[in-house]
């Protein structure tokens, strides 16, 4: 082994002495804004069906603190059928160009309607009015059906503010685990989790072998 893999090997950058995972999030985070040409937001939602089988799609993170991770949904798609019949998720993020992950496992519990409605006025029209249009995760019977609605829902709203829908909002995520992956020579990888037993309790940390 060189002098240089061994460096590498025992280079800790984005191990910082934080006990906090929130804040150690927040500086990866901050650094995949950077790095990461799109989306650097974009994670990976897990949830099981009614027979446990699991379902896994993108979404984007629309903010995050220490009461855990939002993102938002209509609440009648496949994604939101099945958190609220369990109210629990898992989230990964992957930051390929700083080869880093972060995963999430915890209880899931909805925004509260003043912030929902605040995060949906922030949307562009199009995408108001999209949320209207669309019965996300339904069968839709053709593209024209689709521009139909969009129309409809257009003309609708072609005045004034377009009101979020009822089955529209978003959900937290409130941790109970989180563990940061970095990517190390020769498989030896960087792996730090953080586990609680509630979402409000004090967080254990531990190294794992890659």
């Amino acid at each position: 082994m060189s002098l240089s893999d061994l460096a590498r090997l025992t280079d800790s950058r984005g191990f910082t002495e934080r006990d906090d995972p929130f804040g150690l999030f927040a500086d990866w985070f901050k650094e995949a804004e950077a790095a990461e040409p799109n989306d650097p937001n974009g994670m990976a939602l897990a949830t099981v069906d009614g027979d446990g089988l699991p379902n896994v799609r993108m979404v984007l993170l629309k903010g995050f603190d220490d009461k855990g991770f939002v993102f938002y949904t209509n609440l009648e798609s496949q994604k939101g059928r099945e958190i609220l019949a369990t109210m629990k998720a898992a989230l990964c993020f992957h930051w390929k160009s700083l080869r880093r992950q972060v995963r999430v496992r915890g209880p899931v519990e909805k925004v509260s309607k003043e912030e929902a409605d605040s995060y949906f006025a922030s949307r562009a029209r199009d995408s108001r009015i999209g949320a209207w249009a669309s019965q996300q995760s339904r069968p839709l019977e053709s593209r024209f059906a689709l521009e139909t609605a969009v129309a409809k829902y257009a003309a609708k709203y072609a005045l004034g503010p377009v009101p979020r829908p009822p089955y529209w909002s978003g959900f937290r995520i409130r941790p109970l685990w989180i563990e940061f992956w970095h990517d190390r020579p020769f498989r030896l990888h960087d792996r730090v989790q953080f586990r609680r037993a509630t979402p409000d309790g004090a967080w254990s940390k531990a190294r794992l072998y890659p």
